[in-house]
């Protein structure tokens, strides 16, 4: 099922002996466009640490008490690397948490990144290029991974303007895969909201806060509206996917 990002922030998060703490963010891959980390603020509110869980430790989340349930005890995640929400997370820091839980790491699995437009596929591609020993070291302090929190706010930038502003995500929460951005057009369309698929994302520019689509403010302007207080379903996509011409993710090959 499709799920609002926003809304399971907070949601509470359950050891197998006691509660740890609630979900305070996000952490997608900018690449593959998936969600890899749930940021926990653990219960211990005098030092506010923050530790790193990935989905495949979660149990059957009980979304009517707004909690994950985690394959973990109260002490594995205490004594789990922190991070500093302040700096990027590392390579180094993932080979550590994974480490720690024994988790295999989702970087080795040699799965091109998915869900993004051609161009900006096109440029990660040559951003490898070169030599093979730097690429790896990049790769080890560059891991894209970026704070949904943070990224919520980003213009968007349609191909003849600005339209609006990255408002939330939307992912599935079997594969955490994030399917659409909840685009906000209220300076241009007071109270619609949109989304749009991050295959139709020419490029981001993160040092700007930009997302630029390809799509233009016309398109996005008459696109079928989002009530964030419905679900996302399968004939809404249809309608979506319809509408822009556009292939739907559910049916590639």
């Amino acid at each position: 099922m499709l799920r609002s990002v926003k809304i399971l922030q907070g949601y509470m998060i359950h050891a197998t002996d006691g509660d740890i703490g609630y979900v305070d963010d996000f952490y997608f891959d900018e690449q593959a466009w998936t969600i890899r980390y749930l940021v926990i603020a653990l219960s211990d509110w005098l030092t506010k640490r923050r530790v790193l869980l990935s989905p495949i430790a979660l149990g059957t989340p009980k979304w009517e008490a707004k909690s994950f349930p985690v394959r973990l005890t109260q002490e594995q995640v205490e004594n789990s690397p922190a991070i500093d929400t302040d700096k990027p997370v590392s390579r180094q820091m993932e080979e550590e948490l994974h480490s720690y839980y024994e988790w295999a790491p989702y970087w080795r699995t040699g799965i091109r990144p998915v869900g993004v437009g051609a161009l900006a596929v096109a440029q990660m591609v040559a951003g490898t290029e070169g030599d093979e020993q730097s690429s790896k070291e990049k790769q080890r302090q560059d891991p894209h991974l970026r704070s949904v929190s943070e990224v919520i706010g980003y213009d968007i930038q349609a191909s003849d303007g600005e339209i609006g502003h990255v408002d939330d995500f939307i992912a599935d929460d079997e594969t955490w895969a994030i399917r659409y951005i909840v685009v906000d057009t209220q300076d241009w369309l007071p109270g619609k909201k949109v989304l749009v698929s991050p295959a139709w994302i020419r490029t981001v520019i993160w040092a700007e806060r930009n997302v630029h689509v390809d799509l233009s403010r016309e398109a996005v302007k008459d696109s079928p509206e989002f009530d964030p207080s419905a679900a996302v379903n399968r004939e809404y996509e249809l309608r979506l996917y319809d509408y822009y011409g556009r292939p739907k993710y559910w049916t590639r090959v």
